[in-house]
């Protein structure tokens, strides 16, 4: 159910934590976090402070926020909101070999760098994820470590504008 800025500013804790607590995928910790700075005028407000919590948080911390994410055209058990974004990709469509070829990847990238691929899905199809795929496996951990921060931001970002309702302008 999208909400509107002046609902999400009167949520209690336990409200704002159960309504955007899966913005980043299974860490409700954020938006816990982020309720103490209350109010938000405007989602890019409310995106800017979860992001600080984020950047905040130990280097151990972020690797847990990353790994939180499933993998791409996985049939694992992942939150509604992942299930929805991969779909639009057509990610729960592949054919047997698409899944053998994102399982590979997967595994590679995982083997690499210890956590999984993250990528911004709504923004692409499967052709463009396999090519990105491809080529971020070339990067350091250091730099993968920095991209896969910058797709989940764009995730959220995603994520709150279908969360919360703006009034027409």
């Amino acid at each position: 159910m999208p909400y509107t800025l002046a609902q999400l500013n009167q949520m209690d804790e336990a409200a704002f934590v159960r309504a955007f607590g899966d913005i980043f995928e299974h860490s409700p910790a954020i938006a816990q976090q982020a309720w103490q700075q209350r109010p938000f005028p405007t989602i890019t407000d409310l995106h800017q402070t979860m992001m600080a919590v984020v950047k905040a948080m130990s280097r151990e911390e972020k690797l847990r926020l990353i790994q939180a994410h499933p993998d791409l055209g996985s049939k694992a058990k992942m939150a509604e909101a992942s299930v929805k974004e991969q779909a639009g990709a057509g990610l729960d469509r592949l054919s047997p070999e698409e899944y053998e070829q994102f399982h590979h990847l997967n595994q590679a990238y995982q083997q690499k760098f210890g956590f999984p691929f993250i990528i911004a899905v709504k923004n692409h199809t499967k052709a463009s994820i396999l090519h990105a795929f491809q080529e971020r496996l070339n990067h350091t951990e250091s730099l993968e470590l920095e991209q896969a921060l910058e797709e989940i931001r764009q995730i959220a970002w995603f994520r709150l504008t279908d969360a919360i309702v703006t009034p027409e302008v």
